[in-house]
C-alpha cells in the first residue's frame, strides 16, 4: 500500500507493508497515491505472528482474545461462561469419555446379540400378528417361512434354548405342547384331507425350543432346497412323542452321531421313496400323489 492513511482498525499500514484483516476488523482504504492489492483467503490455522507487521495498540491482545471467545460462544449457541466453566463444557474428562464409549459398545453388543437372525423366534412369539393361539404355558405362531400349506410352531413361554436343555422337569410342558399341536390340527379346515406330523429338528437353526406342526403336502414356495426337504423327511426330524419318551427314560434328548449329514442325502419322495434330481421335479412328482 502507500503512505496514504490506509488502515486496519485505525492502525496505519505503511508503504510496502502487509497486514492481516481479522473477522470483525474494519479496513479503511484511500487510494490515488499508491497501488494496492487486497487478497481474500480462508486460513485454517492461526496466522504466524511474524508476518503481521502492523503496529499494535496496548490492550489489542485482550480485546481480540475476548472477542474470539465471545464469538465462539455465539456459534455453539450458549450463554457466555466463566473461563473455569469453559474447559468442562468443551473438553469432557477422558475418564467420562472412556466410560461413555465403553457403555456405548456394550449397548451395541447387546443390540447385535438380540437382533441376530437366530433369535427371531423370540421376537415373533410376542408379535400379536404372528400368534394364532396362546395360553399360560405356550404360544402358537405361523412359521414365517412355511414349508407346507399349514406349518405352525408351538413355543413355550419359558426360555429353553435347545433340545439339549430339556430334562424330566419339562415332560409335562412337552406333553402340553404336543396336545396344543393336535388341537391345531383338529381345528384345521383341511385336516380331513391332509396328513400332519409333529416333531423337532435335531439341530434347529433358530434358538428357543419349538415344536413343528406341519402338513405333509409340502406345497410351499418357501421349500427351496435339499436341506429344507431333508430336515422334515429324514431322521433329522424327531417325532414329538419320541422326544417325550426319550426324556422320560433317559432324562435327556440324545441325537445320534452323523444326524447332521442326513441333510445331504438325495431327494426322495416321502410317500413312494422314489428319488428325484431337483426340488422342482420333486414338487411335480408330489402333485401326482395328490394332497396327503
Amino acid at each position: 500500500m502507500g503512505v496514504n492513511p490506509t488502515s486496519v482498525d485505525s492502525v496505519i499500514i505503511g508503504k510496502d507493508q502487509e497486514a492481516t484483516l481479522k473477522p470483525g476488523q474494519i479496513l479503511h482504504i484511500v487510494n490515488e497515491l499508491y497501488p494496492y492489492t487486497v487478497q481474500f483467503i480462508e486460513e485454517t490455522e492461526t496466522p504466524v505472528l511474524g508476518r503481521e507487521r502492523k503496529r499494535k495498540r496496548p490492550g489489542d491482545n485482550n480485546h481480540n482474545e475476548k472477542g474470539e471467545d465471545n464469538k465462539a460462544e455465539k456459534v455453539v449457541g450458549m450463554e457466555p461462561l466463566d473461563r473455569s466453566e469453559r474447559t468442562s463444557v468443551h473438553k469432557p474428562s477422558s475418564a467420562k469419555s472412556a466410560e461413555a464409549l465403553k457403555k456405548g459398545d456394550s449397548t451395541s453388543s447387546k443390540k447385535a446379540s438380540f437382533g441376530h437372525w437366530s433369535q427371531g423366534l423370540k421376537i415373533s412369539m410376542h408379535d400379536p400378528k404372528m400368534q394364532v393361539y396362546k395360553d399360560d404355558q405356550v404360544v402358537v405362531i405361523n412359521d414365517k417361512y412355511p414349508k407346507a400349506r399349514y406349518h405352525w410352531l408351538v413355543l413355550p413361554w419359558i426360555s429353553v434354548s435347545t433340545l439339549k436343555n430339556l430334562n424330566q422337569q419339562h415332560v409335562e410342558l412337552l406333553k402340553h405342547m404336543h396336545a396344543i399341536g393336535e388341537k391345531m390340527i383338529e381345528e384345521c379346515v383341511d385336516s380331513k384331507h391332509l396328513l400332519f406330523r409333529l416333531g423337532y429338528h435335531a439341530f434347529p437353526s433358530m434358538s428357543h425350543v419349538h415344536l413343528h406342526v406341519i402338513s405333509q403336502d409340502f406345497d410351499s414356495p418357501c421349500l427351496k432346497n435339499k436341506k429344507h426337504w431333508n430336515s422334515f423327511n429324514t431322521d433329522y426330524f424327531i417325532e414329538s412323542q419320541d422326544v417325550i419318551k426319550m426324556i422320560q427314560k433317559d432324562g435327556k434328548v440324545t441325537v445320534a452321531e452323523g444326524t447332521s449329514d442326513l441333510l445331504k442325502l438325495p431327494l426322495r419322495c416321502h410317500i413312494c421313496k422314489e428319488q428325484q434330481p431337483t426340488i422342482p421335479q420333486l414338487k411335480d412328482h408330489l402333485r401326482k400323489h395328490g394332497s396327503k
